[in-house]
């Protein structure tokens, strides 16, 4: 019988798990009753029929916090809503430890929970028996427990969604798989079935481990992949219904009540890719066959936790597909490459308990044209051009999947899929010791490790200090007394030209940069709250033409804001020109004096002050030099065509060697732009946050009367004042580690929470950054007056409190 699809809709939701379930109840909700969901199959016949179920809450970004905490909220009252069962038990969540590093990290863990508002308890052993009297204890040191965090039945839950969604007025339809897309012209008109064609402007992929291969149809990139994952579901013996959930991640291993049995899976490290050629026609409901071989070692795991599992009869070794993504996080958001095309996808195996958060925010992504808060470590646009090879994206998948349960280091570096993106310099700067880190697929120095001392250019993963601080240590002193080169290839590089450069750049721009040819703008690019959605440099290269330039990771993110947000009436053209350029930034006291050798060029500081940009030679090489600094101290970043970066690179070292000039890494920078109170955007900015907010509206063109985006925002918040202001801390104890997340307390009272972290050499002390919140007003006044500690693994540190910069207030140094 043909289906009597709808000749139109408001937008369509292509998917029928959980997540698509989800985001078509909550659109419902928002008034989008003309929203159609299409299955393919049946209602949850993807991956979500076969989800163990765990619901936790936890993770290292508050925001997504947040909205895990969203799914239990809603979880415990769907089953009311609808009148259908969901199977969800709020019976809490245990994790252990069972070494001192991994009670190291509950420790953090649990000042992370508390900074972001979540009761965490800290068990002993026997505390932790008495809630789980199954398991062995002899070789725990501790535990944490989450009272909030539960379990559910995927499939109940699911289709309680879908009920709640055509209570609100959408249509569902199973057995109604999608052909095909119809775009004009870069916008999507209609999505097309074997019933017919559905005429719409949006469209909602949540089709699991099918969204990449559809997505890239229509060239948009989701980068997941298909891994296979095991668990057994044992015959009843008497375990109780309240138990709560374990995870033991020191064996890799997870543990749930069910009908008086016990669900037990894990993340072993060697997993298995699935469907490396495409997923079979007709899967739905479908699993696996068990491989009982390779859950043997997951199962000798549990064994040594729960000896009784050893008595119990085995109902099932279930073998299910997931998607899974190179991060180890999911997938939201609006496709960069095609407006109104959204993706929910990618879960890693944690989907149950996004879910409920995760089709709250896609619906207001879709009804809004922004999500309801910063959601940055899941958007769509943190992946760049690596991620559109599979076979790159698998095997770096594969390696996440691997680390599910290990320990999650401070720092820790990918290993697999490398090198991929290389600056011309690369094998020169690994002669010299550089250890390297990778963003965006680019290798990136760290840190440079002495050879002539034996020191090898390796990290050594610690919660303490890490083997690294010393080296850091010598570079941050070359970059405040002599000099160093930093190989910064990796930056992302735009021009934007056209006829209405300028005054389309001014609309998008929140800084003034309707300035003369060559003027170097440092600005931030704000929404409609005035958060900050971009964070970047632009320099007038000509009348019609800017050079833009940003952070290696938000290559993607920034191009997307800065495209879609050129007026439709305006010509200007963007176009990335990343890979043109490699950037040598040469910084420190010494650096002009070494420039100077090497230039005929006039670099004087009348010539070339602060904050413009001057095109000058170097040994027959044209290079584009920025002055500006991200360290705090006299530099030029040096913009040379990619053929010529060896050639400046060599004549600067050889030049430089009287001056004490060095190679320096990423490691130094940061530590250097923590003495210097510079912020960094996914951390201490993002769109959550504005400018007034973060101490930065003197880059605010606020006192010209010029439009830009955000500036309402930025005027209210400039009469009303603010609820939230970021501030620097420093711990008087210098042998302190931060790292971010750490609990700040204000005359004994939770303010809010570390941001950033780290150490300044030139202090000799931890320095951290974090926003002081209080809801009925934070004045400069406020922040000061008050006496401050931070929560370091659950310890309270004293510290002092500043809102000037730390290291030259004055900039002295910078404009010498």
């Amino acid at each position: 019988m043909t289906k009597q699809l709808p000749k139109t809709a408001k937008a369509v939701v292509i998917g029928g798990g959980i997540i698509g379930c989800s985001t078509a109840y909550h659109l419902g909700k928002l008034g989008w009753t003309d929203t159609v969901l299409l299955e393919r199959k049946k209602l949850t016949s993807g991956t979500t029929f076969h989800a163990a179920g765990l619901v936790g809450q936890l993770r290292s970004s508050a925001n997504i916090t947040q909205l895990l905490g969203y799914s239990v909220d809603l979880y415990k009252r769907l089953e009311e809503e609808t009148g259908l069962g969901t199977g969800w038990k709020m019976n809490g969540g245990l994790r252990l430890a069972c070494n001192e590093e991994r009670w190291t990290e509950v420790r953090r863990q649990a000042t992370t929970a508390q900074s972001f508002g979540l009761e965490m308890q800290l068990l002993t052993p026997q505390e932790a028996f008495d809630l789980w009297p199954l398991m062995t204890t002899d070789d725990l040191i501790g535990a944490a427990f989450l009272p909030t965090d539960g379990q559910a039945n995927p499939s109940d839950i699911t289709q309680a969604l879908a009920k709640g969604a055509r209570m609100a007025g959408v249509s569902i339809f199973e057995d109604a798989e999608v052909l095909d897309l119809e775009i004009d012209k870069g916008k999507i008109r209609a999505v097309v079935t074997a019933e017919g064609r559905i005429e719409c402007e949006r469209v909602i992929v949540c089709a699991g481990q099918w969204t990449r291969a559809f997505a890239a149809r229509f060239g948009v990139n989701v980068p997941l992949v298909s891994v296979e994952h095991q668990y057994i579901i044992t015959e009843s013996f008497g375990v109780p219904s309240n138990l709560p959930t374990l995870r033991d991640p020191d064996r890799l291993t997870y543990y749930k009540e069910e009908v008086g049995g016990i669900v037990m899976g894990g993340y072993e490290p060697n997993p298995i890719a699935w469907a490396e050629k495409g997923i079979p026609e007709g899967f739905h409901y479908t699993l696996l066959d068990s491989n009982f071989e390779h859950f043997e070692q997951i199962m000798e795991q549990a064994l040594g936790r729960v000896p009784a599992l050893e008595n119990v009869g085995v109902k099932q070794l279930l073998n299910g597909p997931e998607s899974f993504t190179p991060d180890g996080n999911f997938i939201l958001g609006e496709a960069p490459e095609l407006k109104n095309f959204f993706v929910g996808a990618g879960f890693n195996a944690f989907g149950i308990a996004s879910a409920g958060g995760a089709g709250m925010a896609l619906a207001e992504w879709v009804t809004k044209g922004e999500p309801p808060y910063d959601l940055w470590p899941v958007d769509i646009r943190r992946f760049g051009r690596p991620h559109f090879d599979t076979d790159w994206v698998r095997t770096r998948t594969l390696e996440a999947y691997g680390k599910h349960y290990t320990m999650a280091w401070p720092f820790e570096e990918h290993s697999s899929g490398r090198p991929c993106r290389k600056s011309p310099l690369y094998d020169r700067l690994k002669a010299q010791g550089a250890c390297f880190g990778e963003k965006l697929g680019w290798e990136r120095p760290n840190w440079f490790a002495d050879l002539f001392a034996n020191e090898e250019p390796k990290d050594v993963y610690s919660y303490n200090r890490q083997n690294w601080f010393d080296a850091v240590g010598r570079e941050h002193k070359a970059v405040r007394e002599a000099a160093v080169i930093f190989d910064q290839t990796s930056f992302a590089k735009f021009v934007l030209k056209g006829r209405d450069a300028e005054a389309a750049l001014s609309w998008i721009a929140a800084n003034d940069v309707a300035r003369p040819m060559g003027s170097l703008i440092y600005t931030q690019m704000l929404n409609d709250k005035g958060g900050i959605e971009c964070d970047l440099t632009v320099a007038r290269i000509a009348e019609n033409e800017y050079y833009i330039v940003t952070g290696t990771g938000f290559a993607t993110h920034d191009f997307n804001w800065i495209a879609r947000n050129i007026p439709a009436e305006m010509h200007a053209e963007l176009v990335d020109v990343t890979s043109a350029y490699s950037v040598l930034s040469l910084m420190g006291p010494n650096a002009r004096a070494v420039l100077e050798k090497v230039t005929g060029s006039d670099v004087s500081n009348a010539a070339f002050p602060f904050g413009h940009v001057r095109t000058i030679g170097i040994s027959g090489c044209p290079v584009r030099a920025l002055r500006i600094t991200y360290v705090g101290e006299l530099g030029y970043e040096l913009h040379v065509p990619i053929e010529y970066a060896t050639t400046v690179y060599d004549v600067l070292m050889a030049a430089g060697g009287e001056f004490g000039l060095v190679n320096a890494g990423y490691r130094a920078i940061e530590s250097c732009r923590l003495e210097k109170g510079y912020r960094a955007w996914g951390s201490d900015i993002g769109p959550d946050h504005t400018p007034v907010e973060a101490g930065l509206g003197w880059a605010v063109k606020i006192r010209k009367n010029i439009p830009f985006s955000g500036r309402e925002a930025i005027e209210r918040q400039l009469a009303d004042g603010v609820k939230k202001r970021l501030a620097c801390f420093v711990p008087d104890d210098p042998d302190i580690v931060l790292l971010g997340r750490e609990t700040i307390y204000r005359n004994g009272k939770r303010v809010g929470w570390l941001s950033s972290g780290g150490f300044g050499y030139t202090l000799g002390k931890p320095i951290g950054y974090g926003y002081v919140r209080n809801p009925d007003g934070v004045t400069e006044d406020f922040v000061l007056s008050g006496s401050y500690e931070l929560d370091v693994a659950r310890e309270r540190i004293p510290c002092r409190v500043s809102l000037a910069p730390l290291y030259d207030p004055d900039m002295v140094r910078i404009k010498a």
